[in-house]
């Protein structure tokens, strides 16, 4: 894997955490100055983002059977094993978990808390759609999710974003009461809906730029950014034609895909994955760029 980084989308994801890291630093202050007497709305909170630690902790094994995810044997399915053992080399990774799920939406996501405790699952109607290559093309850019350990460094920006969204669905409820700081509670949840929706739009931006990174990375991994490019538009010329009964069951999903299920225009500007188009642009100036080395 010996790729140029793209210092640009480097450069892009620190502001992004910088901006996520200096809003929770505002948010926190907040609470420790306003919650003086709304003590249960913060226990609520921390109670909360444990559960949400518990879960990344255990992401792998949630993720599959939410998604109704098979672990499959080498036995099961040669080839599809032969392929992510043969790409985890070359990424040099512990070879992950192989799953399959049985789904007419022909997609894939990887999940797992760090590169030991991965699991890279692919449906039965992605196999059907595409060739070897883009198969290998789509499975590498899995495999570099867990190399750049998307998993991880999306749930801790999300964290306190999670519990800021708790704060203002729950917050009157948990912090109620005629003896309580009324004024403080109220300024603390205003001010989580605006950490809320603030870090909602960050954290987004940064899921789009992983998505290129992890582009790039599947280039590195197969050498052939082509084959990723034709897995991506045949992807989503089939999706389009899944029936949307179909899509609806997987919708929940759309940030493990490779390509998110189609959602309408407000759901493609809060996109946690960049245009198909662009990224196949992106995969063809890689092309340019390693037919040039």
């Amino acid at each position: 894997m010996d790729w140029q980084p793209d210092w640009g989308l480097r450069a892009r994801m620190f502001v992004t955490m910088f901006l996520l890291f200096a809003l929770y630093i505002v948010f926190a202050g907040v609470l420790t100055a306003y919650l003086t007497g709304g003590a249960n709305l913060l226990v609520f909170g921390m109670i909360f983002g444990g559960f949400s630690l518990g879960q990344y902790y255990f992401s792998d094994t949630l993720t599959l059977r939410s998604m109704g995810a098979k672990t499959v044997s080498a036995e099961e399915y040669p080839q599809l094993h032969s392929s992510v053992e043969r790409l985890s080399q070359q990424a040099d990774l512990p070879k992950p978990k192989v799953a399959v799920v049985d789904s007419k939406v022909p997609n894939a996501f990887a999940t797992g808390r760090n590169q030991k405790n991965a699991a890279v699952a692919v449906t039965t109607g992605l196999m059907r759609t595409l060739n070897q290559e883009e198969l290998d093309g789509v499975i590498a850019h899995e495999l570099a999710h867990v190399k750049n350990r998307d998993m991880m460094v999306m749930t801790i920006a999300s964290l306190l974003s999670t519990i800021a969204f708790m704060i203002v669905r729950w917050g009157a409820f948990f912090g109620g009461g005629r003896n309580r700081n009324q004024g403080g509670i109220m300024v603390a949840i205003l001010v989580s809906l605006v950490v809320w929706i603030i870090s909602y739009l960050l954290i987004r931006a940064l899921s789009r730029y992983r998505e290129f990174a992890a582009d790039r990375g599947a280039a590195a991994i197969t050498g052939r950014p082509s084959a990723l490019a034709s897995a991506l538009m045949k992807i989503s010329g089939e999706v389009d034609k899944v029936p949307d009964s179909d899509l609806r069951e997987e919708a929940e999903m759309n940030a493990f895909f490779i390509i998110p299920i189609k959602s309408g225009i407000v759901g493609k500007l809060f996109s946690t994955h960049p245009s198909t188009e662009r990224r196949v642009e992106q995969l063809r100036d890689l092309e340019r760029e390693m037919e040039g080395f």
